[in-house]
C-alpha cells in the first residue's frame, strides 16, 4: 500500500490536466501504474485521489459492511461513489481531473495535492491556504485522540 507524505502546488492546463509530482510518483506502488479513482471527499471541499489497488480495499470494506438491500446503507453507497472517475496517468506524467468535480469544490487555476498516507488530496490552492487551525488546536486534538485512553501503540 502507498503512504503518501507532502504537499504539492500544481497549476491546470486549459484542458484541466496537472503535471504530477514525481514526488509523489515515487511513493506509488508499483502495482497502481499509475491508475486512480477520483471523487469529492465526504468531509471537506476537496477531491480525494485514491491509487487503484486502495480504492478496491475500500470497495471491499464497504462491500463487507453494507448491505445494499437496507435502504440507508444504498443511500449512502450511493453517495459515496457518485461522481467518482477512473483517472490515469498519461505518457507525459499528466493527469486528467474530471471539471464536474473540479466546480464542485470551485478549483479553477492552482490545485494542492496533499498526501495523507493512503490517498492524495486534491484542494484548490486557496482553499487550502485557508486551512489554519492553531497549533494549539491541533495539540487538543492529538490529547483529545491519541493523549488518553485511548493510546495504542500498535495503532501508530
Amino acid at each position: 500500500m502507498a503512504g503518501f507524505v507532502g504537499d504539492f502546488q500544481c497549476k491546470l492546463d486549459a484542458k484541466g490536466r496537472i503535471s504530477f509530482p514525481s514526488a509523489l510518483k515515487k511513493q506509488m506502488d508499483a502495482s497502481s501504474e499509475g491508475r486512480f479513482v477520483l471523487k469529492k471527499d465526504l468531509f471537506e471541499a476537496c477531491l480525494v485521489l485514491y491509487p487503484i489497488e486502495e480504492w478496491e480495499r475500500k470497495s471491499e470494506q464497504l462491500r463487507r459492511k453494507l448491505n445494499p438491500y437496507n435502504k440507508k446503507h444504498n443511500q449512502f453507497l450511493r453517495n459515496f461513489f457518485k461522481g467518482s472517475a477512473e483517472v490515469m496517468l498519461d505518457g507525459n506524467g499528466r493527469l486528467l481531473l474530471s471539471r464536474r468535480l473540479m466546480g464542485q469544490v470551485a478549483i479553477e487555476h492552482e490545485v494542492v495535492l496533499a498526501g495523507q498516507y493512503e490517498k492524495i488530496e486534491v484542494w484548490a490552492a486557496d482553499k487550502y491556504e485557508e486551512i489554519n487551525d492553531s497549533p494549539n488546536d491541533v495539540a487538543a486534538m492529538a490529547e483529545e485522540l491519541l493523549g488518553k485512553d485511548n493510546f495504542n501503540d500498535e495503532a501508530l
